[in-house]
Order: structure tokens, then C-alpha cells, then sequence
């Protein structure tokens, strides 16, 4: 796909959450997966994914614990919907951008043009480029699905004051079969001293893996709308989910004194 620069979103958190370089970008990914929990050989694929946002140093090994199971589709998926909160700009609902792509130091990501026109037919979705251009939650993720993927759209939404229903909703709308990737972007508990975070995080875990959306509260996880509104859907559809790995920054790259939550899981 051609895009011009003005149609292009481009990367905003480069070299602060993760690398600015390709070859750098690369080395970190090899690092994050090499530290990941590994991937069972009979494991199936699965249709969704959790993952964390926080700079590769501090979370990326969690989240290449979910990218790994994606592996084994690198030619299978060509289209991912990624939802992740909005950290910077207020949304009501969620919120897709205009651009036809958005770009990371591995290359462009063309945007699916066609779903994002279905998903704007409903009522909580609209178009709000200034809730993507520093969002965070959703860019860290890009160059984790370049380096599983082989050629894949995009479909990303930043998800502000939106409801449960809403968020099922517009996952039941674009899911797709099993050319399609949901990923949900989420840290999990902020700045407790590590041994109240690991019990907030086990508990937002169970209620995770359980997929009692009413459980996951707000301040326990900063993505906690649209994690809700996945496990509404996986409920409704009888998906299974798996938790696959469950660290803190006090496991990885931090201090034990105000630490931030890091889950993976797998739905399908």
C-alpha cells in the first residue's frame, strides 16, 4: 500500500517505551521473547490476546508471552483489531484516526480502510485523531505483531468513557474469523508495593480467566473498559482464556516499592 505523509500517524514513543532503530527495535524484541514464557508446542492459536503497555524494559517479556502464541499464524492473520485506553486525550466511546497508516521504525501498517467504515455505522465509535497521535497503549504493541506477523491491516481504536455493551458490541462487530487478531492493551495495578500488587493482580487475574467483566475494576487495570467488553464477548461465545503470564515491574526491571501489574492471556 502507497500512503502519502500527510496520511500517515507517525511514531510518537520511540525511543522513550521502546527503541528508536530498527536494528534496535529488533534486539529488544529478541530479548522480550527470549524472557517470555514459552509457547507449548500442541498450543492452539488463539482468536484474542491481552497483553501489557509499558516500556519494553518493564513489560515486554509479559507481552511476548502472548505474541508467541500468535506465531504459528504469521500467514494466517492478515488483520488485527487493537483496542487500548486512551491515556492523554478524553474520548467518549471509542475512537478511531483518520490516517491510512500508522508507522513504527519496522515500516508502515496500513489501516483497514473497509472495517474502519463498518466499525463507524456504530454509535460509539467516531473518528478522534488527537486520542492516537501520543497514545502509547497502542503503539508499543505494532512492532510485537511486525515481528509475528507477515502482512496484516490495522484496525485501532482508543477506548475513553465507553461501556461494556458498547466495547462487546464493536468486538462482536469486526472480530471476523480466523484471519482476524483482537488484541487488548492493559497494564494491570499502579505504584503498590509489590506484595499488595501481586495480590490486586492475582484477583483481576481470576476474574480474568473466570471472564466476570463486573470484577475487573477501574483501578485495578488502566484498560479495564476494554478488557471488560472482551471478556462480555468471550462469555457470550463461550471462549476460553488462558492466563499465560503474571509479573510486576519488581519482577522485571524495577524497584518493589510502587510497582505497576503486567498480565498475558490467550482467548479462543
Amino acid at each position: 500500500m502507497t500512503v502519502g505523509p500527510s496520511t500517515v500517524r507517525p511514531p510518537a514513543v520511540a525511543g522513550t517505551f521502546y527503541p528508536s532503530t530498527a536494528a534496535d527495535v529488533r534486539r529488544s524484541l529478541r530479548e522480550a521473547f527470549a524472557d517470555a514464557v514459552e509457547r507449548p508446542v500442541d498450543a492452539p492459536v488463539p482468536q484474542a490476546i491481552v497483553v501489557p503497555h509499558a516500556g519494553y524494559v518493564y513489560s515486554g517479556a509479559i507481552a511476548a508471552s502472548s505474541y508467541a502464541r500468535i506465531a504459528p499464524a504469521r500467514e494466517t492473520i492478515h488483520r488485527v483489531v487493537l483496542l487500548g485506553p486512551s491515556h492523554r486525550v478524553p474520548v467518549r466511546g471509542l475512537a478511531l484516526p483518520s490516517v491510512d497508516a500508522f508507522e513504527t521504525p519496522l515500516g508502515l501498517i496500513p489501516i483497514d480502510g473497509a472495517a474502519r467504515s463498518h466499525a463507524l455505522g456504530l454509535r460509539a465509535v467516531h473518528v478522534d485523531d488527537g486520542a492516537h497521535a501520543l497514545e502509547h497503549s497502542l503503539e508499543v504493541q505494532l512492532p510485537f505483531l511486525q515481528s509475528v506477523l507477515s502482512e496484516f491491516t490495522l484496525l485501532p481504536m482508543s477506548v475513553g468513557d465507553a461501556t461494556t455493551e458498547e466495547v462487546a458490541a464493536v468486538l462482536d462487530a469486526c472480530w471476523g474469523g480466523p484471519e482476524t487478531l483482537v488484541v487488548i492493551s492493559t497494564d494491570l495495578s499502579h505504584y503498590h508495593p509489590y506484595d499488595e500488587a501481586t495480590r490486586l493482580d492475582a484477583r483481576t487475574a481470576a476474574a480474568i480467566v473466570t471472564q466476570r467483566p463486573e470484577a475487573v475494576r477501574d483501578v485495578d487495570a488502566c484498560g479495564a473498559r476494554p478488557l471488560r467488553g472482551l471478556l462480555r464477548r468471550a462469555s457470550e461465545h463461550g471462549l476460553d482464556i488462558e492466563q499465560l503470564d503474571l509479573r510486576n515491574s519488581g519482577d522485571t526491571a524495577g524497584d518493589h516499592h510502587r510497582v505497576v501489574g503486567y498480565g498475558a492471556f490467550a482467548v479462543g
